[in-house]
């Protein structure tokens, strides 16, 4: 590995022991056994060397979600078992990478006076959705069209964040995957709870 891909793991590192607000430069370059000077050269900032590596480590997230889901044979089977099975996997991989998530939580706050890292996060949050479609929709990612990655790509963001941030807050009382398959079921058959 170069200096570049050193920076980007030791970031990736920092974040997930000590979060994107607490990560300063300096344990950047001692957890990437590089010099401070390397962070400017390479990206020009600490911000967003934190930013790239964030994206890069949910990006890595999302390949194992990926095999995951391709180790249990595809969450093959309906639509509403598709979801749930997918969600079961999700779900156990947030506990897995509780810290990640946190880190995705503490950059909201910095977005809003800083609208070069806004731009940056909305452009990865937006491959995110696609990404989202694909999964959840079992379809090739460049067939996921813009407007459906706006519909389809931002109901499954909203309820990543939601489903996110209730495991972050309380996982005991958090929705499992099949709780959010029978939420569901619930609203598409427009019934009432326990019915």
């Amino acid at each position: 590995m170069g200096n570049r891909e050193d920076l980007l793991a030791g970031a990736k590192r920092c974040l997930y022991e000590k979060g994107y607000a607490r990560t300063t430069a300096r344990d950047i370059a001692a957890a990437s056994g590089t010099s401070l000077a390397a962070i400017g050269y390479h990206f020009g900032s600490k911000e967003a060397l934190l930013n790239a590596a964030l994206v890069q480590a949910v990006q890595e997230w999302g390949d194992e979600l990926g095999d995951a889901l391709a180790a249990e044979g595809g969450a093959g089977g309906s639509a509403a078992e598709r979801f749930e099975s997918i969600w079961t996997t999700v779900v156990e991989l947030f506990a897995r990478h509780r810290q990640l998530w946190a880190a995705n939580f503490e950059i909201f706050p910095h977005l809003e006076r800083a609208p070069e890292m806004r731009r940056f996060f909305a452009e990865a949050a937006q491959l995110g959705r696609q990404g989202l479609v694909s999964l959840f929709q079992n379809v090739d990612m460049a067939a996921v069209d813009e407007r459906t990655a706006q519909t389809l790509g931002s109901f499954y963001h909203a309820l990543v964040l939601g489903v996110m941030a209730q495991h972050l807050i309380d996982p005991e009382r958090a929705p499992s995957g099949r709780d959010l398959a029978e939420a569901l079921r619930i609203i598409t058959a427009n019934r009432a709870p326990g019915r």
